[in-house]
């Protein structure tokens, strides 16, 4: 079974931010991802995260003005040294929380307007040196425009080209089973063809986004292959649950509790 990091943006948001990391661990969970920290002082959230014996996995570099709708900066040319200055903000955040990686948001622009991509890639070249400087991960991560309109990097055969483009050791995919279905579908065959690239996944039921067992997916079928795949990464629970979060969580009971048996019975097809 792989292992599971709550997202503190999308679950126990039945109560305050940093009160949240001690329901997460109650529940069960060992680690936490979530959007940004950054409301909150580094060693806030930090005493937080230690409180509840948790581990940190993820969280994203600052996005701009997130209220007034802006998703990141990194494709945005007039932004450049802002970004620069928002990978500043993460790293330390990171140190403070012991967090290995950090996901750098592409940000609205047309997706094949040269100025935006070549942007784009400066940037991801700037972050990726920084926090391969300081021991860190830098994923990319494509979203899908129906809920997120205008996002950069909507295709994930793109996102790889430019991870192998670059070349970086510590520049990875962020593989959200949720916007992959949305965008391309073929989940199995993705993950199977993508592994050398993945750093991180994240799941959530399509279309709806609530824990997984409710979409149209079989969501533990795809935890199975992802173990008979050998990913031994974290999966990021990145999904709004449909009622309170402690009453939607028997799925994580139920793939704690069993495994598939295709996966079981061959490890080299789970297909």
């Amino acid at each position: 079974m792989p292992r599971f990091a709550a997202n503190l943006s999308m679950m126990f948001t039945e109560r305050p931010f940093l009160e949240r990391f001690g329901a997460a661990a109650e529940a069960g969970f060992e680690a936490v991802e979530y959007l940004f920290p950054y409301d909150h002082p580094a060693d806030e959230v930090a005493a937080a995260l230690r409180a509840a014996g948790l581990r940190q996995v993820l969280f994203n570099l600052p996005p701009g003005d997130w209220a007034k709708g802006e998703r990141g900066l990194a494709a945005l040319p007039e932004r450049a040294e802002e970004f620069r200055r928002s990978v500043a903000t993460a790293l330390d955040y990171a140190r403070a929380l012991d967090a290995p990686m950090l996901h750098a948001m592409a940000g609205l622009a047309p997706a094949g307007e040269p100025a935006a991509t070549a942007a784009y890639l400066d940037a991801l070249r700037f972050a990726a040196d920084a926090a391969g400087e300081a021991g860190r991960t830098l994923l990319i991560e494509p979203i899908n425009r129906r809920d997120m309109p205008g996002y950069f990097l909507d295709d994930f055969g793109r996102a790889a080209e430019i991870v192998d483009r670059l070349g970086y050791p510590n520049l990875k995919l962020q593989f959200d089973i949720y916007h992959r279905q949305i965008l391309h579908g073929d989940v199995l065959k993705g993950l199977e063809a993508l592994l050398p690239v993945i750093g991180h996944v994240q799941t959530a039921s399509v279309p709806l986004r609530h824990e997984p067992g409710t979409g149209e997916l079989d969501d533990f079928r795809i935890f199975a292959a992802l173990d008979a795949l050998g990913y031994e990464g974290w999966v990021g629970c990145e999904y709004r649950p449909a009622g309170a979060t402690l009453d939607g969580l028997g799925w994580l009971e139920r793939a704690r509790g069993s495994q598939d048996v295709r996966a079981t019975h061959n490890r080299r097809a789970p297909f």
